[in-house]
Formats: structure tokens, sequence, C-alpha cells
């Protein structure tokens, strides 16, 4: 598929689509039409790492990091030990941000609670909830 049938099936801008491939992050085939510059050639496998991408982002993973780990796993490095330490790095870091989230709800509602009270006693201070 072509960028901009990419662009559609990953929901990703083709601006983002262009720098994932200037940094790596995606390698598409490249066509034989487009002259001195040839058409990008996505495949289903390609939708797959784009959608990757963004987890990992979401998660937290810089782009050095996902690059890393792509490369090793183009390169065949992905055993069952290393996927499985993987995923747990990544369970890890979302049981991290799970707890900040957490903390910063409790500190919220209890603001909330504080103001719909009529402010009585000290106001809840940021620092009580660990973020």
């Amino acid at each position: 598929m072509l960028i901009s049938e990419f662009a559609r099936a990953t929901g990703l801008p083709v601006d983002t689509i262009r720098f994932y491939i200037a940094k790596g992050l995606l390698k598409p085939d490249r066509g034989l039409k487009g002259g001195s510059n040839p058409y990008q050639l996505f495949k289903p496998e390609d939708v797959t790492a784009a959608r990757m991408i963004r987890l990992q982002q979401a998660l937290g993973y810089t782009l050095g990091e996902i690059l890393a780990l792509n490369e090793e796993y183009r390169a065949g490095e992905h055993s069952p030990e290393r996927t499985v330490e993987v995923l747990e790095l990544q369970i890890e870091r979302l049981q991290q941000r799970k707890e900040a989230l957490d903390a910063a709800l409790t500190f919220l509602r209890g603001k909330v609670d504080w103001i719909k009270s009529g402010k009585p006693g000290p106001v809840p201070q940021l620092e009580d909830y660990p973020c």
C-alpha cells in the first residue's frame, strides 16, 4: 500500500509516518515508480509495527529505545525469553504510571471534595500524594 493508504490504515498523519521512516522506525519497501523519489510501499506488517510504535510511545519508551527494540526484532533476536523480558518491562512501566495516575486522581478528588465542602481545614497538598 502507498503512504496515503498506510496513513488511513494506521490513523497516523503522513508527516508522522515520514518522521518514523526518517528515524528508521519504519522501513517500507521502495517501488519502481516515482523516478528519483520512488514510491514507498507498506506491507500489513508495517501497520502492526506502526501500532507497536504508538503503544511503546504511550508506555513512555523513547524513540531511541523503540528503534533498538525494532532493530533487535528485525535481526531475529526475539527469543521467547527476550520477548518475556520486554513485556515484563512494559508491564512494570504501566504499573508505575498507574500508581502515579491513581495518586494524582486521589489528590484531585480530595481537592474537589474540599472545595465542595466549603474549604474547611487546610487545602490538600500535592506533595502528600506521591505522583
